[in-house]
Order: C-alpha cells, then structure tokens, then sequence
C-alpha cells in the first residue's frame, strides 16, 4: 500500500472517529446538561452510535482498516433508525400511527432549528459521516 493511500486511510478513519465523538458529546449534553430525558428511540441510537466511538479510536491507534466494516454495519443501522425517528417527528402519518415511545414520546422535539434540525436528524449525520468513510475506506483499502 502506498504512503499516500495509507494516509488517506489514516485521515478517513479520524474523521469517522471525530463524527463518532461530537455526536456522543452532543448526544450527553442533551441528556445530561440541557436535561432532555432521551425517548425510547433516542436510546437505540445511542446503542449504535456510543460503540463507534471506541471502534473507530482503536481502529485510529492501530491502524486497523478491517474495522470499517463493523462500523458501517452498525453505522447503517443507526442511521435506519434515525431516519424512522425524523420521520415519526417530521410525517404526521408516522407520529399518529407509530408505536407508543415510552415515557418522553418520540415525537417529541427538543430543538427544532430552521424547521427540520432535531436531534435524530444531527444523530443521522453523524452516523451517515461514519457510513461514508467506513464506506470509503473499505473501498480504497480494497476489502
């Protein structure tokens, strides 16, 4: 492998690894500075999104490109989840016909910046940057 290529590697890692991070730090100031109490749907993300951060830093140590394809598995699924909470939030039909959430209902919207950032749709941007450079990784390093 190449010098450049094993660097290109290196960055996409970290910045999968950064993605990771900020949306843990933000998912915990949530919670745990702001005080929203997380619905039953947030927690799933979270399920998904907490252990990237440990992947993706081992991953960035090591040097260890296989690992991109546990993250974009569980990468994709978080993001699945994230696109059915924004559509619980945002798509009447979906917020009147989904499943009771729990305690703090799904539909609910902490933040509702510019009409339509609410915390699954920056949960889903976080798992989609994870996606894209595991996604690119796999295919640069040629697994």
């Amino acid at each position: 492998m190449s010098s450049s290529n094993e660097k290109k590697l290196e960055n996409l890692l970290s910045i999968g690894w950064v993605g990771a991070f900020i949306s843990t730090l933000g998912s915990l100031y949530f919670s745990e500075v702001l005080q929203y109490t997380p619905c039953d749907l947030c927690w799933y993300q979270r399920i998904f999104m907490y252990p990237l951060v440990i992947i993706l830093g081992i991953g960035v140590f090591k040097k260890d490109y296989k690992i991109a394809f546990y993250t974009l598995v569980l990468s994709a699924i978080g993001g699945c989840i994230s696109i059915y909470h924004y559509g619980v939030q945002k798509i009447d039909f979906l917020g009147e016909n989904s499943v009771s959430c729990g305690i703090v209902p799904c539909t609910g919207e902490y933040i509702n910046w510019l009409g339509f950032i609410t915390i699954p749709f920056l949960a889903l941007i976080g798992f989609s940057i994870v996606f894209i450079t595991s996604l690119l990784i796999l295919k640069k390093a040629g697994k």
